[in-house]
């Protein structure tokens, strides 16, 4: 069974056939052209421990779009965390459901869903990785550059759950990427091996750097993301001073190709990891990326429910 806890457990030839497909259903969507047969008579259960504006939407509608039916599970609305073990959960709601979509905490929690229940498991995100954006970022790069082979991706910032999936996805996919982060805020050192790992057989090549002026030299893409995450909010005044000369702003910008295209997740935070000129500016492609959203997780829902 498929699930989708990390890009490294599909092969650079799934995420591809993903980025296609998503494509695919994007042109129907635009053209009217429906596609509601795909996943019509599946439920899919969204639990939700992190609350979210993209993910929740973008799922649900595209759910709806697909022809199924979204559940939303809050974490008050069930017990998972509060007494009950993921093992009954997964093993309850295999009964009940034809896939999961989670967004939460641990990745542990991910990964335990899959290994005791029997229906695909998504990982809306956790701490450590979010898979669901970086297919909608490479979807939105593909669609702004026409590839991805050989491009350059310059990522500033935290070295957070964007970066190390980032990573990953720019390695299965043969792209290029530098990553800026303070010393402090390093990506974790067993995703950095995984991605290298992968780069060593695609080719893609990878920079872990410190100084986001060398890191942003003649990047295509240019990504940030808040300096501060869900559940970080006391560390917010503390990491704008360490974070400070990371802030994508006109002048860093300026080191990065001329037709460079700026990209975040969102939310984003105008006066700390971006400045206003260059998130509402002409090379911002940030609201393309947050559609993608939901056409890249229709592929995958496709991919993994559909008979």
């Amino acid at each position: 069974m498929k699930h989708l806890l990390c890009l490294n457990d599909w092969t650079s030839e799934e995420i591809l056939a993903v980025l296609d497909l998503a494509d695919k259903l994007k042109y129907e969507n635009k053209n009217k052209i429906a596609h509601d047969h795909h996943l019509k008579g599946k439920t899919l259960g969204m639990i939700f421990s992190k609350s979210s504006t993209r993910t929740r939407v973008s799922f649900e509608v595209g759910m709806h779009q697909l022809g199924g039916y979204a559940l939303f599970l809050s974490s008050s609305d069930i017990q998972i965390g509060r007494g009950e073990t993921v093992h009954d959960t997964a093993k309850t709601l295999s009964r009940y459901l034809d896939g999961i979509m989670i967004r939460t905490f641990m990745q542990k929690d991910v990964e335990d869903l899959a290994v005791y229940g029997n229906i695909p498991i998504i990982n809306g995100l956790t701490d450590e990785l979010h898979p669901c954006q970086i297919l909608a970022d490479l979807m939105t790069i593909r669609e702004k550059k026409g590839t991805l082979k050989g491009l350059k991706v310059c990522y500033v910032g935290d070295g957070n759950n964007i970066a190390h999936s980032l990573l990953i996805g720019c390695a299965k996919t043969q792209t290029n990427i530098s990553i800026a982060t303070p010393k402090e805020y390093l990506c974790m050192q067993k995703y950095i091996d995984i991605a290298m790992g992968i780069a060593s057989e695609t080719g893609s090549n990878i920079e872990i750097l410190t100084d986001p002026k060398q890191a942003i030299k003649d990047a295509d893409v240019v990504y940030t993301d808040t300096w501060a995450s869900m559940g970080m909010e006391d560390e917010k005044e503390q990491r704008a001073i360490i974070f400070a000369p990371y802030q994508v702003n006109e002048e860093l910008f300026s080191l990065a190709k001329q037709n460079a295209i700026f990209m975040h997740c969102l939310p984003a935070y105008r006066g700390f990891e971006v400045d206003k000129a260059i998130i509402d500016g002409p090379n911002s492609v940030v609201f393309d990326e947050a559609e993608n959203r939901l056409h890249a997780q229709k592929a995958v829902m496709v991919k993994l429910l559909s008979d």
